[in-house]
């Protein structure tokens, strides 16, 4: 058993909350009771995944998308309302971590999908992303079938007009494609994220690049189910990853 300030102490420190300027706050987001033995892990705080928690008797959640945005309406919303209820009902805390999660170089998203991928090595991209280079060329087919293992089965969506072989790719994981222009700007023969926008087809064709969309959902599985794994050894408490699809 642990106490869940324990917890959160520890995950603060090790994804450096501190550093990130955020859509949102990074850290435990609804206090609850002191002890810890069993921790839920998903992408994004919902009704659904609470309800889930609560089944499993969990009385720490912690999630990729918290419960608070700034570009939502200031304010207890009737849908907020419904996410709170419950975790107060059962006394759950809930914390989440977002651009530190993307961000993190061994635990983040983009650094366990540039190892997912078979990156040989990765190095910072932009602000929470990772470059990734192959030890050999990849041909492009190959790393499509590389990206959906990746990211559940799911089909990439492959936009642009890239080389044939692969050896250096930008991942941006959710919803990056404004991140495009540094990955053509960087030279990098492929980029991945998790959201397309209209206007990228037309953009990484005449740059030459290939533009892979994964879903958002998908790309951002990785670094959750990891720090659930950490929290469960490190602190001797069980864990379980909630599933809960989205097809964006």
């Amino acid at each position: 058993m642990a106490s869940v300030a324990a917890v959160i102490a520890h995950l603060d420190e090790l994804l450096a909350i501190d550093e990130f300027e955020d859509l949102g706050p990074n850290g435990l987001q609804v206090p609850a009771g002191r002890e810890v033995e069993r921790v839920v892990t998903g992408v994004t705080a919902q009704r659904e995944l609470v309800e889930r928690a609560i089944e499993q008797h969990a009385q720490l959640v912690l999630v990729h998308h918290g419960l608070f945005w700034r570009f939502n309406p200031v304010g207890l919303t009737p849908v907020l309302a419904e996410r709170l209820r419950p975790l107060f009902k059962h006394d759950i805390a809930l914390a989440g971590y977002h651009l530190p999660l993307d961000a993190h170089p061994e635990v983040g998203n983009n650094a366990l999908l540039a190892q997912a991928l078979g990156c040989r090595t990765h190095v910072a991209f932009g602000t929470v992303g990772r470059g990734g280079t192959f030890a050999a060329p990849v041909p492009i087919a190959t790393l499509e079938a590389r990206v959906a293992a990746a990211c559940d089965g799911r089909e990439p969506l492959v936009l642009g007009d890239g080389p044939p072989e692969v050896r250096r790719i930008a991942i941006v994981s959710g919803g990056a494609a404004g991140e495009l222009p540094r990955a053509v700007a960087e030279g990098y023969d492929a980029f991945l994220t998790g959201e397309p926008k209209e206007h990228v087809m037309a953009d990484a064709r005449e740059a030459g690049i290939h533009f892979i969309a994964a879903g958002h959902y998908a790309t951002e599985t990785h670094g959750i189910r990891r720090i659930g794994e950490l929290v469960a050894d490190r602190f001797g408490v069980a864990h379980s990853f909630v599933d809960i699809p989205n097809p964006v």
